[in-house]
């Protein structure tokens, strides 16, 4: 059974009536780590399609769409919008996606992180990271204000969103914040047409640049390629990709999969033939919905342990 049926049947409310107002929180406090003062070039633009495109953050944030039930706790997911590291598709790939997470009884926060720069970081390719292992530790954190349950805490990521949420998923071990010990390990994650690798004959290359820069080091590649970094306690994933993907290789989701597979971790994989790259929610050239497969798949075999 739904999270969402679950809340309506046991107490006669619809999840998506109690939604909380949707308030904006910084991702720090006074200090943001690894940072240096610059004058703030935050700029958002609305684009054709409807988009909020966000460019210059270095002033990281949470937006929090959560789900309220005085008896339940939700599970929560954790939205990295894409953008290739250097802006970030705020609604499509963000707010539309945290507000349907609702309608299934799921808090959604979507992340505004930091676009790497070398005039806002002291090491640019390391912000975006901290700003996702933050969110996980914030939520977590705030989890009874917010009414999260703390072991269904996962994180999805679009684009260069899903590199970072898969560098979330293989580098929590040795957090680049100072978690006070509070793990920062997502329980799940959910990966949009991601970049995966820095592997030039697999990457975005502009991801790449704007991350770790175009001629980066050998090792530097390496600890930047999740599908190279996985191990047993990697979270398991649900990732979706369109073979036809002209921006980002579909190996990309394959090789994370086959990895995933190689150190048995249960995860699952849906590819469509069609739909190219930075489809969102909607995948035009079918009538199916990736999201509802997700859920199912939350539902079957990460809300039920």
């Amino acid at each position: 059974m739904s999270i969402k049926k679950t809340l309506i049947m046991s107490f006669g409310i619809l999840a998506a009536s109690n939604m909380l107002a949707q308030t904006v929180v910084p991702l720090y406090g006074k200090e943001i780590p690894n940072s240096i003062a610059s004058p703030n070039e935050e700029k958002w633009v609305g684009r054709p399609d409807g988009d909020q495109w966000v460019t210059g953050v270095s002033i990281p944030t949470l937006t929090v769409f959560t789900v309220e039930s005085k008896q339940v706790k939700a599970p929560a997911v954790i939205i990295c919008p894409g953008g290739g590291y250097g802006g970030l598709s705020m609604s499509k790939e963000g707010f539309k996606v945290a507000k349907e997470l609702n309608e299934h009884g799921i808090s959604a926060f979507v992340l505004k992180y930091r676009m790497p720069s070398d005039k806002t970081m002291k090491d640019r390719s390391i912000g975006p990271l901290q700003d996702a292992q933050q969110a996980i530790f914030l939520v977590k954190e705030n989890a009874g204000k917010w009414g999260i349950d703390t072991t269904k805490i996962g994180i999805m990521g679009f684009s260069a969103g899903g590199h970072l949420a898969a560098l979330a998923s293989t580098h929590f071990q040795q957090p680049k914040i100072d978690s006070k010990k509070v793990s920062v390990r997502p329980d799940f994650s959910i990966l949009v047409y991601p970049v995966i690798s820095m592997e030039d004959n697999l990457t975005h290359a502009g991801s790449k640049s704007n991350l770790i820069g175009k001629d980066a080091k050998e090792e530097t590649v390496k600890w930047f390629s999740s599908e190279k970094n996985i191990t047993p306690n990697t979270p398991s994933a649900f990732l979706v990709h369109a073979q036809d993907d002209g921006a980002v290789n579909v190996r990309n989701s394959l090789y994370y999969y086959e990895a995933l597979t190689d150190n048995k971790v249960p995860s699952e994989l849906l590819i469509y033939p069609n739909g190219g790259h930075g489809f969102g929610m909607c995948n035009k050239t079918t009538k199916d919905l990736w999201l509802d497969h997700a859920i199912q798949w939350l539902e079957d075999y990460i809300f039920k342990k």
